[in-house]
């Protein structure tokens, strides 16, 4: 079985196997993790029971090593069900997330992408989601907004032999048209409104899905181009860490 070295200073070993890290031994303050295991749990118990009967998630989650997306100190919980702060927020920069394995599996199923989709991956931050989309689609358009995040993923792709996806630096919320139009997009994370820059990136019958935050309640929606309009429809309760530059306007009350 694969096994991965992490950096636990951060967590105690009882902490550890309480994440379900069979097989984890503590040795000179770092732990030797059996990620093939906590892979094949997270696909079992979080992917499969949760509605997702495209096959080809499952089993394209099941082969990428998520822990491999993240930061060191997070890679002992990367297969928890889960949001995870990849950046924190300051001065200048906003803070930046994964979405947990269930609502990302939904939300990738619900934008029902084919084998021959060009599909924009909206916020794909290290990379993460890009390359399990790639593993559905014929090209993937990976948009980061954060120099730093478009670096890593840009790094993390190659060394996972996703070679189908490239990693461009934008504004989030102004999409890439130069690579468009697209067949789906999918944005990695809640956001309050999507925009028209976007959704005038898809293709006729194209599909966008996204996290849509309205107050206390946020929901997985589906918008899908037809013609000159767009068809919404909200479809399931989930959560997602909010993505920049999605706000609605701020009005003032006099």
């Amino acid at each position: 079985m694969a096994r991965g070295r992490v950096d636990t200073r951060e967590l105690r070993a009882d902490e550890v196997m309480a994440c379900g890290m069979a097989h984890a031994r503590e040795a000179a303050g770092e732990v030797i993790v059996d990620v093939a295991l906590q892979r094949k749990n997270m696909v079992e118990s979080q992917v499969r029971p949760s509605d997702v009967t495209d096959r080809r998630i499952p089993r394209a989650m099941g082969d990428i090593a998520r822990e491999a997306f993240v930061p060191t100190h997070l890679r002992a919980i990367a297969y928890m069900d889960e949001d995870l702060t990849l950046v924190r927020a300051a001065p200048g920069r906003p803070a930046r997330g994964l979405m947990s394995p269930r609502a990302f599996a939904r939300l990738v199923q619900l934008a029902a992408i084919e084998p021959t989709d060009v599909v924009l991956d909206v916020g794909c931050a290290t990379g993460y989601s890009s390359a399990v989309i790639a593993r559905l689609a014929e090209t993937v358009v990976a948009l980061e907004s954060d120099p730093e995040l478009a670096e890593i993923a840009t790094r993390t792709l190659r060394d996972a032999g996703a070679d189908n996806v490239v990693v461009v630096a934008g504004d989030l919320a102004l999409g890439y048209a130069a690579e468009g139009p697209y067949d789906a997009i999918v944005v990695e994370g809640a956001i309050e409104d999507v925009g028209e820059s976007l959704l005038d990136q898809l293709k006729d019958a194209g599909r966008l899905v996204a996290i849509k935050s309205a107050g206390p309640v946020s929901r997985a929606t589906l918008w899908r181009r037809l013609g000159a309009t767009f068809d919404e429809r909200e479809v399931f309760e989930a959560s997602a860490p909010v993505l920049p530059g999605f706000a609605l306007p701020r009005t003032f009350v006099f």
